[in-house]
């Protein structure tokens, strides 16, 4: 049984990761936080009793289920209302900010000159806009393999899908990334 402290540790080590994912997901930074907030939340109250190894595979699944059902919802709203505002773009400039993440983690962003982080910066918001052009299921996949460090089986399980269904999204995933980057100019 993982106590108050792990627990604790666990949401605040995968809250703004989660964030960015069901952000990239949903295109919508205040559904993004509701559905990543209500899967914390579900998460401490019916499986507090379970080991803290067991969290991190329950929370991605809690959350893909969450936002699945989000897109139910707005499926269903949509058929009824039809509201054309939906059409719109949603901003994708909220206030996660991947370089502020980056300088969190690991410090080192001080010894860079001032154009070092600029261009840095730039590098990191394209990279972000081309994760955020891939198809759900590759996007999905590839959040899940290397931004949340899970495995192919994790991944799976946590997607509803096979082993070799992940292999595939994430090598088109990586695939279509290094070829638009590249298009760019970017190398990595």
């Amino acid at each position: 049984m993982a106590t108050d402290k792990e627990l604790n540790d666990f949401l605040r080590s995968v809250d703004q990761r989660a964030f960015k994912r069901t952000a990239y997901m949903v295109r919508d930074d205040d559904a993004a936080l509701d559905i990543v907030q209500d899967a914390m939340i579900r998460l401490a109250e019916k499986y507090f009793d379970r080991p803290a190894a067991e969290l991190p595979l329950l929370f991605q699944r809690i959350l893909s289920n969450a936002t699945m059902d989000y897109f139910r919802r707005k499926k269903v709203r949509n058929g009824v209302m039809q509201n054309m505002s939906d059409f719109e773009g949603g901003g994708e400039d909220g206030d996660f900010d991947l370089l502020e993440m980056l300088e969190g983690q690991d410090g080192a962003m001080g010894a860079l000159s001032a154009a070092d982080e600029v261009s840095r910066a730039q590098i990191l918001q394209v990279i972000d806009a081309e994760v955020a052009e891939l198809p759900a299921r590759q996007r999905e996949a590839f959040l899940l393999r290397y931004w949340e460090e899970l495995d192919v089986a994790e991944t799976a399980s946590v997607m509803g899908c096979s082993e070799g269904s992940v292999k595939t999204h994430c090598s088109r995933a990586t695939h279509a990334l290094a070829k638009s980057l590249k298009a760019k100019g970017i190398t990595l």
